[in-house]
């Protein structure tokens, strides 16, 4: 029997965050973001959060929206700045906006480390910049590196292509990006799909993320084939 569960609408899946929390929240871009879910966390109103994510939001939507609510209180990311990302910059550079830069690698590696229960590492990205300041510094074979920790969330909003009824992901092209690290951090893992088929129907060669790490699933309304949330736990008793 599976651990995940399915729901119908995405307020449904978001139901429950808690103001404060920390959010993982996948995307390269808009590529990989989870859009539908971000719209539901900002219906569902919780604030003051911690957003963890590769970029600080494009245009109006998704991320930018939650940001443009004035939802977060603190952003961690690579790129917060692009053509695209007024909403953001309006933020900070009034004061309203908290900002950790974290080199994209080093991002990625971190979330991964919290995954795989590694305390700390030592990473030479930073060394040499004002992102070293202050920190922890080692010399390992006549190179220096820069302790890092890992990255937890308290929940994670990623955006996958299919999933099976056992709640198995699989990803399409550079939407895969974040998502599978941002996964395995997460105390509650939410993603969001473009259609749920029966176990069996993905070739286990191609599932990136194991069930076992997603904790809610919700379907695109209208997107195609697939087997319905209510159905699913009929599906598993069978």
């Amino acid at each position: 029997m599976s651990a995940t569960t399915f729901h119908e609408t995405h307020d449904e899946a978001v139901a429950g965050v808690e103001d404060g929390s920390t959010v993982l929240i996948g995307g390269f871009g808009m590529a990989g973001m989870p859009v539908d879910l971000v719209d539901a966390l900002i219906r569902q109103g919780a604030s003051d959060l911690v957003v963890v994510s590769n970029n600080a939001g494009n245009g109006d939507t998704g991320l930018a929206a939650l940001l443009a609510a004035g939802r977060v209180r603190r952003m961690v990311c690579s790129f917060p700045r692009q053509s695209d990302s007024w909403v953001f910059d309006g933020l900070y550079r009034s004061g309203r906006i908290e900002l950790e830069v974290v080199p994209q690698g080093t991002l990625a590696e971190r979330m991964r480390a919290a995954g795989a229960g590694i305390g700390a590492f030592f990473c030479p990205t930073a060394v040499g910049t004002p992102l070293a300041e202050g920190r922890e510094t080692r010399e390992i074979e006549g190179r220096t590196y820069v302790l890092e920790h890992p990255i937890r969330g308290d929940y994670a909003l990623i955006g996958a292509h299919v999933a099976d009824a056992m709640g198995n992901l699989v990803y399409r092209k550079t939407a895969r990006n974040f998502g599978p690290v941002m996964a395995t951090a997460a105390r509650t893992t939410i993603a969001q799909v473009s259609r749920v088929v029966p176990v069996g129907g993905l070739d286990p060669e191609h599932v990136v993320t194991p069930g076992i790490y997603v904790d809610r699933v919700v379907a695109a309304p209208g997107s195609g084939p697939g087997v319905a949330a209510g159905d699913l736990q009929q599906q598993e008793q069978a």
